[in-house]
């Protein structure tokens, strides 16, 4: 990535740190990675743990979620969220997003309830934040958990609220390609409650809070010290980074105005968008996404199938055509070149290639 180059000197200083300190696993940098990130969160605790996906999976389980519960979550997701639910032996309920944010539709959530219904897991997809407050009204009115999938909107906020901070265990990932990123597989949980926040230690530490006592059946699931090492020289720099994404969908937001058959990530009132990714809709994605590649022009799609309809979860019974709002747009759904230190120029080139299509 670009943005790795400037930072070169102060990673492998970070690492050369940790090298000489001769304590590879749970020492003094996750530590200090999981204050500066619980400060960066606005709460009082930070757990880091190996990836995201056991950052779900141990908020679930340490809220009590398991076989014969439900768990409310988007239809239009990427896998891991549901993953996580069946990991605890939980069933995923998929519910619809709003079409213009790709976001899940808090109105839609009350017709997905039923007596087994345990928690939701709204995603902040692709940097925006949800409607957090609605989605946790209807949470208190069923008396349900909220578990926030905040690993792509990291420093996003709805109402002036951080992301993270809403539900009573929230879950990220440090995987390399979002906004702060670690070398590898990194996640953790963000939490306002003490006791939850010293579950999930014991949990992700083989079920021990004191060494070769293991007090419940857990998992070996903690953040690598080189890895918190990087992410704090990388935490840093993250609200810098923030601003040129910030800056960069602003640009293609002017240079793509009013382009026939183009639809423009649209972000919700009160929402703030943290553009970890510039995703467009277009009918023609496939046509669009080959004469972009004939330009030099790199596009990926996020997601092209939706959970239901991955043979993982062909068990559900979810048909084609069941869940036709994540359908259509993993159908349609195209992700535009972003990145910081990316330049105008480069915007208004990928801009002009696809006006001229």
């Amino acid at each position: 990535m670009p943005q790795h180059a400037p930072l070169r000197a102060q990673v492998l200083a970070a690492m050369a740190r940790v090298y000489d300190s001769a304590w590879y696993v749970l020492g003094d940098e996750v530590a200090a990675f999981e204050r500066e990130y619980a400060a960066f969160n606005q709460v009082p605790h930070a757990v880091g743990v190996a990836n995201g996906l056991d950052a779900l999976a141990l908020a679930l389980r340490a809220l009590g979620v398991g076989p014969g519960d439900e768990v409310l979550v988007p239809s239009n997701t990427y896998i891991a969220t549901w993953l996580a639910v069946t990991h605890v032996g939980a069933r995923p309920v998929p519910v619809e997003p709003d079409p213009a944010t790709s976001n899940l539709d808090p109105a839609r959530l009350a017709a997905a309830l039923t007596p087994r219904t345990r928690a939701i897991v709204p995603v902040h997809l692709y940097g925006q934040a949800c409607r957090m407050p609605e989605i946790m009204q209807v949470a208190r009115q069923h008396g349900l958990h909220v578990v926030e999938d905040n690993a792509q909107a990291q420093g996003a906020a709805f109402g002036g609220r951080l992301t993270g901070t809403f539900g009573a265990l929230n879950a990220t990932s440090f995987y390399p390609g979002k906004n702060l990123g670690a070398l590898g597989d990194a996640g953790a949980l963000t939490t306002a409650d003490a006791g939850l926040a010293e579950q999930v230690r014991t949990l992700r530490n083989y079920g021990s809070a004191r060494k070769y006592h293991n007090d419940v059946i857990g998992y070996n699931s903690r953040l690598d010290e080189l890895q918190a090492a990087v992410l704090r020289v990388k935490l840093g720099h993250l609200r810098a980074w923030t601003a040129q994404r910030q800056q960069l969908a602003a640009w293609y937001g002017e240079h793509l105005a009013g382009t026939d058959g183009l639809r423009l990530p649209a972000v919700a009132p009160g929402a703030t968008h943290v553009c970890h990714l510039y995703v467009v809709h277009t009918p023609r994605r496939e046509a669009l996404q080959q004469h972009l590649a004939a330009q030099g022009i790199g596009t990926l799609i996020h997601y092209p199938v939706p959970p239901h309809r991955q043979p993982a979860y062909a068990g559900l019974g979810w048909a084609a055509g069941a869940l036709p709002i994540a359908e259509n747009l993993a159908a349609t759904c195209l992700s535009l070149p972003l990145w910081p230190g990316m330049t105008e120029e480069q915007v208004a080139a990928v801009a002009m290639a696809i006006r001229q299509f």
